[in-house]
């Protein structure tokens, strides 16, 4: 690797955990139910483990940039500074969590429990599954944005690395626009599928199914099984998937090739006074 070779290990760990996001907030879609259901702990205490995953791994991406030799311009401090955010934001969601559950026990053990005006009352059950409830949902709107971040923080990275001379040791995909599109709304975790058609969680993108099925064929993204109940499977970047998109961050527009006409010859003025 020479001295102007982008290492890409900052961006794709980044799409990874956009990943890891968009997989917390579909599981957290499933589990709205459970907390209604005989074990709402067992919910809660599932979710709080993953979030603190999702902040661990914001961590490591901290650690990693660390170790790159870049200059610490205000576009690298900004990427560090939203790094650190999606790690704050998901522990404080794992705090969220972490305060439910407390709740639950506390009153099944007929003990007062603290409220967000640090007054003690004793909750009925159904008070404090309510109070639970209000907590899983601060949780969810803490880590609603968490895979939209993460892209748009992949990006300026390596655009950053890129205006100043680094490029990516390989080539990213060669995609249409149809393509490129989709892989991009598939690392902000907005395409899923039901019944083998796209479901789209925005409404200013469209998306084929023959467009996800040519990205498939590629190996740059692949199906699992959603567990939120209105969407039977999630589109997601293989690590090729990753790389590729990565590398394609800011490149540089192709020049397109003109070609010259010469200019019509005109008919000299004293041809024309010849006439």
């Amino acid at each position: 690797m020479n001295d102007k070779t982008l290492s890409l290990e900052p961006a794709e760990q980044l799409l990874a955990l956009a990943g890891d996001f968009t997989r917390f907030n579909d599981a957290h879609a499933r589990y709205a139910l459970d907390l209604h259901g005989p074990s709402p702990a067992t919910a809660l205490n599932t979710q709080t483990e993953s979030a603190q995953r999702l902040a661990r791994s914001a961590l490591t991406i901290v650690d990693t940039l660390n170790a790159q030799p870049v200059y610490h311009s205000p576009e690298i401090r900004a990427v560090y500074a939203r790094v650190r955010q999606l790690a704050h934001l998901a522990t404080d969601a794992a705090d969220h969590l972490i305060d439910a559950t407390d709740i639950l026990d506390d009153t099944r053990a007929g003990l007062p429990v603290e409220l967000d005006d640090d007054v003690l009352a004793i909750l009925t059950t159904q008070q404090a599954r309510q109070e639970a409830g209000r907590r899983f949902t601060l949780a969810a709107s803490l880590t609603a944005l968490g895979a939209s971040d993460a892209l748009a923080t992949a990006e300026l990275f390596v655009a950053e690395r890129r205006r100043r001379g680094f490029t990516p040791p390989d080539q990213p995909p060669a995609l249409s626009p149809a393509q490129t599109t989709t892989l991009r709304a598939v690392a902000r975790g907005d395409v899923a599928l039901m019944s083998d058609k796209p479901s789209l969680r925005r409404e200013d993108i469209r998306v084929s199914i023959s467009t996800i099925r040519a990205l498939e064929n590629r190996g740059l993204v692949k199906r699992e099984d959603c567990p939120d109940h209105f969407r039977d499977q999630r589109v997601r970047l293989t690590s090729a998937g990753r790389r590729g998109l990565a590398a394609s961050f800011a490149r540089p527009r192709p020049t397109p090739l003109t070609t010259t006409q010469p200019a019509a010859l005109l008919p000299s003025a004293t041809a024309s006074r010849s006439r």
